[in-house]
């Protein structure tokens, strides 16, 4: 008889699976008693909802429940899900919120009228029974454990299999497995239990009991899933697997591995050092480059090689590689015992010293001091032997303590046997080459260039020195007959002493100009003996130096005398009517009129040979680079004007025209306004001296000329012109052009070498040309052009005005001239007197010290070169006397260096003036002193 819809309701009620009835929306069509317990809800609250409306859950199992339905609906075939999440609802007065469960959930199909599926039901089976017997058999070990005690509820096989089978099920897990403590299993535990969160470990060490009483170390893969009821903790299941063979396995090929990689770095260190040694030819080229390469690839700070001496007890460290900071030991000498007593005789057996920390190991107690100061802390050393003695030792450093592994020791014992080797080898060959290639080397070597010719004219051998001094290949030379490869003896000197020889001649030599097949000329000094087997050595050097220096040293020779000529000339001049005015001031009886005629032509003269003087000292001090320059913005045309002006009365007086170009451009230069104006009025002066009366002389200045960068200036004249040797040697120091026989032209030949220098201290340059004698010059010089800016010349600053006449005394002051020239004491003397001074006049350093104190002058005038005791000596005598202590201390001086003005200076002295003494700047000097 059929069942009734009530009956079916109530059957699916007191069904004890929880069930759930879905349609092909997933609305909820009913669910049965034990699902609503399940999911604590109500039938009323769920009926006509959709599935995932009614029991909101994570993205995931919503993903995987629609997936399972779907497929069920497709197939018409029932689908499985294990251990899916199921969100149950708490109740308020359990804390609200939801509980997490896993169920194992199946989905049924329930076919309709037309045999497609109308609904689906849904089933769900809670905790382990169901998969109690899959778990057993599983391969990986499972157990579940309550409580925070950890009592071991269910264990499989597996479990089993891997702690032997022990009475642990129903006991805690601490009194069941007592091995397990201080392996941090229970905290572990612990930690899940408290925190709720799982736990998951690979390749676990743990030490476990054996049944024959002993213990197996074994490695484990674990999880730790807490298991959760009612909102709680309640247990922990516990699921693993035993990974030990794997553990040993991968270790097994990770300990062959790393011997594999070890091996492969000492073979490629071993093919590094062999290419690294050898190239090498030096026994410590040797040594250098394979310490610095173990050292490298050991990270060690210090690598040194010592040798051992046949005696056994000295030892050298030859050579050593250090790192960055490290003090090398190389040269150090001392003994085997220096590493430690205990150690000495085990390097002597041969046998390897490893030392972790020298500050702990009994064998080098002893060395700690010697040890610390080399920075050393450990330390390998490895003797080599040979014959049973020990040869050499290789020892390595390091700043730490180090724990020497076995293959850095088979590193460095390979390092040091193939260097040795290497080092015996290059000592060997070194010998081999030093007996083989003496007499070559003695040949190559030979500062002299050094040829053999056999009795037929064959050039059988030729040096390096030979080939280089001749110009030629060895392929050229050597194998060629003589007198083709060098055709040009032929019907020379030389010729006739390397005939001679040929026939039982003298040893000879000769020096002879041999024309370069480059171009060019080179002396050679060629000497000629017979050797053996009527061969001729030829021996010839490169004289040409020494040829030039000959004929420099002739030109500078001539310039000297022509110079001193001239100077010799120069200086009579003024002093003639010096001598002049002399004899005629002895005569006296002269007017006023007369007397300053006379006085004018000696300061006239005076300042021409004072002018000479400075030139000497100028160029002099110019070309030794003593000269300061005061740079400053210096207009050209301002410094044209002043050099115009300086040389404007030599101009008219030999009748010349001339003409000054400026251009319309406003230019600066940085320079020192005085030393340029001195460039042009030495440039004007030559181009006066050097052109006949009545020529022509142009000065021309351009600011833009091809170079805005630059200022042009160019002195032409109609002169003398020059010769093409001159032009090229105008600006050398001495150079002068031939001169008439009165010697009215020309100077001391050191203006042009003062433009240049001074020229270059500008950053310019000066040149000449001429077509030729007669054919006028043209000296230009270029300097670098300042930025254009509104700059107040000094110079223009103060107007020019002619030099007064010498003020008056203000007041009769007393005034000590002190010089052992009596002639210029007298003169001076004269002149202060003259003005309504009072002089005291001595020419003695001691009793002028005398009169300084009887009469306390108020200005005390000193020569520095004093006889007994310099000026200065005596300034300072003055200065610490009673009555010249304050007095105003004067040097007169021809000493008009830098530094003397400097020690008159820090002597006491007030004022350095040199001689000729300028009388208006003196005069100034004393009017200062206070009344």
């Amino acid at each position: 008889m059929p069942i009734s819809d009530d009956v079916h309701r109530r059957l699916f009620d007191a069904s004890p699976n929880p069930c759930l009835v879905l349609d092909r929306q997933l609305h909820i069509v009913s669910a049965n008693r034990a699902y609503l317990a399940a999911t604590r809800r109500r039938l009323d609250e769920i009926v006509g909802r959709r599935f995932h409306d009614a029991f909101p859950t994570d993205p995931e199992t919503e993903r995987q429940s629609l997936a399972s339905i779907e497929r069920v609906i497709r197939t018409g075939q029932p689908d499985t899900l294990a251990q899916l999440r199921f969100d149950i609802r708490r109740a308020a007065h359990e804390g609200g919120g939801v509980e997490t469960r896993y169920w194992n959930v199946s989905h049924t199909p329930v076919p309709g009228a037309e045999g497609e599926v109308e609904l689906v039901q849904q089933s769900l089976q809670a905790g382990v029974d169901r998969l109690t017997p899959l778990f057993q058999k599983a391969p990986g070990f499972m157990a579940v454990l309550r409580g925070p005690r950890h009592v071991c509820e269910f264990a499989n096989d597996a479990l089993h299999a891997l702690l032997g089978r022990r009475d642990y099920v129903g006991k805690p897990l601490r009194e069941a497995l007592p091995e397990l403590e201080a392996q941090g299993v229970f905290e572990r535990l612990g930690r899940v239990y408290a925190s709720g969160q799982e736990f998951v470990g690979y390749g676990l060490p743990v030490l476990l009991q054996r049944a024959d009483g002993g213990s197996a170390q074994h490695f484990i893969n674990l999880i730790y899933q807490p298991i959760v009821e009612d909102g709680a903790v309640t247990g922990i299941f516990v699921e693993g697997s035993d990974v030990t063979e794997q553990h040993l396995a991968r270790a097994l090929v990770e300990e062959q591995l790393q011997e594999l990689q070890r091996a492969e770095r000492r073979l490629g260190f071993q093919l590094e050092l062999a290419d690294r040694l050898r190239p090498l030819a030096s026994s410590e080229a040797v040594i250098g480059a394979a310490s610095q390469l173990l050292g490298r690839y050991l990270g060690l700070a210090r690598v040194a090689f010592a040798e051992i001496a046949p005696d056994g007890l000295a030892m050298t460290v030859r050579r050593d590689w250090c790192r960055a900071g490290m003090v090398s030991v190389a040269g150090i000498q001392g003994t085997l015992d220096d590493f430690g007593a205990g150690m000495a005789g085990e390097l002597r057996l041969g046998r390897n010293v490893l030392v972790q920390d020298v500050a702990r190991d009994e064998r080098t107690a002893e060395q700690t001091e010697a040890y610390a100061a080399l920075g050393v802390r450990s330390h390998l050393t490895i003797p080599l032997t040979k014959d049973g003695r020990v040869r050499a030792v290789l020892s390595l450093h390091d700043t730490a303590p180090r724990n020497w592994t076995l293959d850095e020791l088979r590193m460095a014992q390979d390092m040091a046997e193939r260097t040795w080797a290497a080092v015996e080898t290059a000592r060997a060959q070194a010998e081999l080459r030093a007996e083989r290639d003496q007499s070559q080397y003695i040949f190559d070597t030979m500062t002299e260039g050094f040829a053999v010719v056999d009795r037929d004219w064959t050039i059988v051998r030729m040096n390096a020195t030979g080939l280089q001094l001749v110009g030629r290949s060895a392929e050229e030379v050597v194998g060629h007959n003589h007198w083709e490869v060098f055709p040009e003896v032929s019907g020379t000197e030389l010729e006739g002493i390397v005939r001679g020889m040929r026939h039982g001649g003298q040893a000879g030599g000769v020096e002879y100009p041999y024309a370069l097949p480059q171009g060019g000329v080179r002396w050679m000094e060629v000497r000629v003996f017979p050797a053996m087997h009527d061969d001729l050595a030829i021996f010839f050097r490169d004289i040409t130096a020494r040829r030039n220096a000959e004929d420099q040293l002739r030109l500078e020779a001539h310039r000297k005398d022509e110079f001193l000529a001239m100077l010799a000339h120069e200086l009579r001049n003024p002093l003639a009517p010096i001598g002049a005015a002399a004899d005629l001031l002895v005569m006296g009886g002269l007017d006023p009129a007369r007397m300053r005629r006379t006085s004018a032509i000696i300061t006239r003269q005076v300042r021409h040979m004072t002018s000479l003087i400075d030139d000497l000292l100028d160029v002099s001090r110019v070309t030794r680079g003593l000269v300061t320059l005061e740079r400053e913005p210096v207009d050209v045309k301002a410094t044209v004007a002043d050099a115009v002006e300086q040389v404007r009365p030599l101009i008219e007086a030999r009748r010349h025209r001339l003409e000054v170009h400026l251009a319309p451009e406003h230019a600066l230069v940085e320079g020192d306004r005085k030393r340029l104006v001195q460039v042009l009025a030495n440039l004007l002066g030559n181009a006066a001296k050097y052109t006949p009366e009545g020529g022509r002389i142009v000065l021309e200045m351009q600011a833009d000329a091809g170079d805005p960068a630059l200022v042009t200036l160019s002195v032409t004249d109609s002169g003398i012109g020059m010769t093409l040797a001159v032009r090229d040697a105008a600006f050398e120091l001495f150079t002068q052009a031939e001169r008439t026989p009165d010697r009215s032209q020309g100077g001391l030949g050191i203006g042009l070498a003062l433009v240049k220098s001074l020229v270059e201290l500008h950053g310019g340059a000066v040149t000449a040309y001429s077509d030729g004698p007669g054919t006028g010059s043209r000296f230009t010089v270029q300097l670098p052009r300042m930025r254009e800016r509104r700059v107040l010349d000094k110079g223009d600053a103060e107007p020019r005005t002619p030099q007064a006449p010498l003020p008056a005394a203000p007041s009769r002051r007393r005034v000590l001239v002190v010089d052992d020239n009596v002639d210029a004491a007298q003169l001076l003397a004269l002149v202060l007197e003259n003005l309504g001074y009072e002089v005291l006049v001595e020419h003695d350093p001691h009793s002028a010290l005398a009169v300084a104190a009887a009469c306390a002058p108020e200005v005390c005038i000193l020569d520095i070169g004093l006889p007994d005791m310099d000026g200065n000596e005596l300034a300072r005598r003055l200065r610490r006397q009673a009555g010249t202590e304050e007095a105003l201390l004067i040097a007169v001086t021809g000493y008009g260096r830098p530094q003397d003005r400097e020690q008159a200076l820090a002597a006491g002295f007030d004022h350095h003036l040199v001689k000729p003494v300028d009388v208006h700047r003196l005069v100034e000097l004393l009017a200062d002193v206070a009344a």
